[in-house]
């Protein structure tokens, strides 16, 4: 089975994040412009903070194993 994208997994994560942050701006505010600034800023910067954290635990991930991977290389010790 293959992981998913990173890029598509962001983007329906930001679009879901886009919608609730515009409802609780307008709920909160009952302004159709600061519940449209709210939902603009605050997931923007939020999704590009969540595709870097992807990508550092896919990193993570890969190190771990290549580190496996050269531990079962090694001949255990006599």
């Amino acid at each position: 089975m293959n992981a998913p994208n990173p890029l598509l997994k962001t983007a329906t994560f930001a679009a879901i994040h886009f919608t609730v942050a515009f409802a609780v701006g307008y709920a909160l505010t009952g302004s159709v412009i600061v519940g449209g600034a709210i939902a603009l800023v605050e997931p923007l910067v939020n999704t590009v903070a969540f595709y870097l954290h992807e990508k550092v635990w896919s990193r993570l991930a890969l190190q771990r194993a290549r580190r496996g991977a050269r531990s079962r290389l090694t001949p255990a010790p006599s």
